[in-house]
Order: C-alpha cells, then structure tokens, then sequence
C-alpha cells in the first residue's frame, strides 16, 4: 500500500494511507515500519506517542488493530539533516575538465547522504576534492547526475555547473547515454540474450524494495547478453535504457537469475541451498564468501559533452572482488 498523498513541507511531511479491503488485521505501529522507507519501529511509536498519528481524525495507540478502510495520517517532523562536511575520502578520478569529472566508485561508498548515512559519502569526497559542483540536485547532493547503489562498483559523471548538470540529466531522461554493466547471476538465461521491460514500484510491504507490477510503477527496460556461461552462474553484459532504482537487480531477480550475493533480492544464500549437489552447493558458499557483496558493475559510461559535443566514452576494469569471482568460477567450477 503507498501513500494516497505525499505533502512536503520545509518543516514536516504529511503522509495519508486508507487501509484496502483484503489488509489483514495488525498492530499499527508495525503496520506503518512496513510501509514507510527510513522511518524504524522506534520513531513510529515515538509519532504516535506524540498525537502525530491519527485514524479517521483520531488519535491512537501503537497497540492499534488497524482494520480495512481506515484512514491514517501521518505527520513526519523532518529532523534537520547535519550540515554536509567535506571529507579527505580518496577518489578515483578517470576524467576531468572544467565542466565535469567522471569517478570509478568503489563498492561500499554510499553516492549522498541519506538516513543513516550523513558522513562517508560520494558527496563528501567530492566537497573536499572540488572547489566547483552543481548545486542542482540539492546541497547534500553537490554534482551527482545520477548515481549507483551502495554495493555496486563503477562509473558516475558528476557536473561541476548547474548548465552542465541540466544537459547531461536531459541525456540521461532522453536515453541517450550509454551506460553498461556487467554481472555475475545465478544459473543459465533461456534464451542466453534478451529485453525485459516492466513497471517497477515500491513494495508495499518492505519500502526499502523495489518490485516488478503488471500496471504500476514506472517503466523500466533492460537489455542482457550472455557472455559466458558457468556451472551455476553467468557472466551478463546489462545495457539500460531507462535508471531506475535497483533496476537490474530486480529485473534479472524477476527472470528468475538474481544477481550473484544480492542479498536484497534473493541471489545470497537461497540459491546454493537449491543446488543438485553437495560438491556445487560446497563450492556456491565459498564463492559467496569471497563476494560480499552484489556481483554488480557498471563497467561503460557514455554521453556527449555539454560544452564540446564531443562523443565521451569510458571503461572501467572489473574491481579485484568481481575479478576473482570469475577467476574461480572460469578455473573451479566452469563447463
């Protein structure tokens, strides 16, 4: 269930739920942890406690059973965000100029400050190391066009003026830009090349996921090609045509290979479990064991510059982790 209404102020925000008919009967302060991205048990309880919360106009308790047709209410006071600090984090820098730098994030780095992640960042790396950022995404988002999720390694342009950043975000909107990746996922694709195209929303019962919806949500494409085929796995070259969050790794979980060590979306611990035999079961968990983190690279970046209109183009090589997944499974376990 999303929200009915989402009302942004500078000092709060006001969400509205009406509950549907087939919502079963639970606790209102777990309902709710369910249903907002970011907000924990905790805080929920501590807004209802304070009157913040109300059904059908009313005030309530956590212990509330909420029932079908109810209308809840919420008001979010917004905690101000700490001042973005600027951080001697290194970076890896593939390409700069006066108008744009390209960056190859490691895996691990968080791109902008959000609950939880206020220092450590993309972004504060990039306050230390730049005199000059766009600041059209926000202040605590200085430069960044697009970004990467947490665990996935890669390239990612960032503008340094706000003309700068509002053409290379109409490439992104226009699909002109090329961005590529490369991931390890779990078993053989039938066919080994193909498209996936669906509409991706928030789920309505864990928001920090996202979920594949047969009329819902915004459009989403995605284009794989395998590139060598493994016991268990396969290497797949991905090439978008839309960004948007946790887009490939929830479009190859939906094909049924979800991305190898992708935690969220079901390419950890489940699929070895599911192997035929002990000896591929044995040797799915020491791979996992070496990848930490989801098999996700975005390896090509592409776009045309603002200023020159030349045609950039950049490749980043496969960071240590990725390469030694494959190594193992080219030398341990391949066909």
């Amino acid at each position: 269930m999303c929200p009915d209404e989402v009302v942004q102020e500078k000092t709060e925000q006001r969400l509205s739920f009406t509950i549907s008919p087939n919502q079963g009967r639970e606790r209102l302060d777990k309902f709710l942890t369910q249903q907002i991205a970011n907000l924990s048990r905790a805080r929920i309880q501590e807004l209802i406690a304070s009157g913040n919360v109300t059904i059908d106009g009313k005030p309530v308790k956590a212990s509330h059973l909420i029932s079908p047709g109810e209308s809840i209410e919420i008001i979010v006071l917004r905690r101000p965000a700490p001042e973005m600090v600027a951080e001697d984090i290194p970076l890896r820098i593939v390409y700069e100029d006066a108008y744009l730098v390209v960056i190859d994030k490691p895996a691990g780095m968080v791109v902008h400050p959000a609950f939880a992640n206020y220092t450590g960042t993309l972004a504060n790396a990039l306050l230390f190391h730049f005199d000059k950022l766009s600041a059209s995404g926000g202040t605590d988002r200085p430069g960044i066009v697009h970004r990467l999720d947490k665990d996935t390694s890669g390239l990612l342009v960032v503008a340094k003026h706000d003309h700068t950043h509002a053409a290379l975000s109409e490439q992104f909107r226009e699909k002109s830009a090329e961005r590529e990746y490369y991931a390890v996922a779990w078993g053989k694709f039938r066919p080994k090349n193909g498209r996936v195209e669906t509409f991706l929303k928030r789920s309505e019962k864990d928001r920090t996921r996202i979920v594949v919806h047969k009329s819902e949500g915004r459009w989403a494409v995605t284009n794989y090609e395998t590139l060598e085929e493994f016991v268990f796995a396969s290497l797949v070259r991905l090439r978008l045509e839309t960004g948007r969050t946790h887009q490939i790794r929830v479009h190859l979980s939906h094909l049924g290979h979800p991305v190898f060590g992708d935690a969220t979306y079901g390419g950890r611990n489940r699929p070895a479990a599911s192997l035929p035999n002990k000896e591929q079961r044995e040797d799915a968990a020491k791979l996992l064991e070496m990848m930490q983190r989801q098999a996700l690279h975005a390896r090509v970046l592409g776009f045309v510059h603002p200023q020159t209109g030349e045609k950039m183009r950049f490749e980043s090589p496969l960071p240590d982790d990725f390469q030694k997944l494959l190594n193992s499974l080219r030398g341990g376990v391949s066909e």
